[in-house]
């Protein structure tokens, strides 16, 4: 006879004890044989599927997600603690006691106007805690960051000391001399092969990277625009495909004129009412 499903109050205190159950003698084999390398991994694909649920605003997809990534991080503080690296607690402690340090307008006696002061003297107070006078701004940035969230911070940290462009309007008009010297960079007759694909892949980055900062100088972030357009195409793509299917065709059979007599039809039918 199947036993009664054990009744688990929902505290992190659960948590923590149900992933020793897991990593115990008796436990879960996969479990048993995660280390901090291989959790990670594991780690970054549950942020970005959290992200994405805050994208979709979906309230119970960012319940589940939430829960796994805090289940993740979790499991790490375990693994570490195992390995009498430190203990949970002692990650709570340094956690509380940067935050304390970092905001010395709430916990202490400084005074700021706005959201961007703040933002000026955490990069200082940051780099401050760093130890060392040569540090370099940009080592503030994790070099590991997905290259258009990379770029975006990069120019914040500039911009922040004061090298940035004066306005928008600058910016843009950079952004159109950008994109006229990768057209140069690919010749004169379209289609034909580009003479140095090395030289032209420079000429497109400078591309984003420019239009990473007209985003940040408009306000917008280049990351949460991109991933909105992006899904916006994925809604529209699987749109044609239900209607091709619908007609018993498979979208990728269909010449091109139809396909974008689909994507035409797809936008339509995906229009606000």
């Amino acid at each position: 006879m199947a036993q009664p499903a054990k009744v688990i109050t929902p505290t992190f205190g659960a948590l923590m004890d149900l992933i020793a159950t897991l990593r115990g003698e008796n436990g879960c084999p996969w479990d048993r044989k995660q280390t901090p390398s291989t959790l990670s991994v594991y780690l970054i694909e549950e942020v970005f599927e959290l992200v994405e649920a805050i994208a979709a605003d979906d309230t119970a997809a960012i319940q589940e997600e939430m829960g796994d990534v805090l289940f993740q991080v979790l499991f790490l503080l375990h693994l570490y603690h195992e390995q009498r690296r430190f203990a949970p607690t002692d990650a709570l402690e340094r956690i509380i006691r940067k935050m304390v340090h970092r905001h010395p307008h709430v916990f202490g006696t400084d005074k700021v106007e706005n959201a961007e002061e703040v933002k000026q003297r955490w990069r200082e107070i940051k780099q401050k805690e760093k130890g060392h006078a040569d540090t370099s701004l940009m080592d503030t940035v994790p070099s590991g960051l997905p290259a258009l969230m990379r770029s975006y911070r990069v120019s914040e940290r500039a911009a922040g000391i004061g090298f940035d462009w004066d306005s928008l309007a600058g910016v843009l008009t950079q952004t159109e001399a950008e994109w006229d010297e990768f057209k140069a960079e690919l010749g004169p007759q379209a289609g034909a092969p580009i003479a140095n694909k090395e030289k032209a892949t420079e000429e497109f980055g400078d591309i984003l990277f420019t239009m990473v900062n007209v985003a940040r100088l408009a306000g917008i972030h280049p990351e949460t625009a991109l991933s909105k357009s992006t899904q916006k195409f994925v809604r529209r793509f699987k749109e044609m495909e239900r209607m091709a299917a619908s007609q018993s065709k498979a979208l990728k059979d269909l010449p091109r004129d139809e396909m974008e007599a689909l994507w035409e039809q797809a936008k339509k039918n995906q229009e606000p009412h």
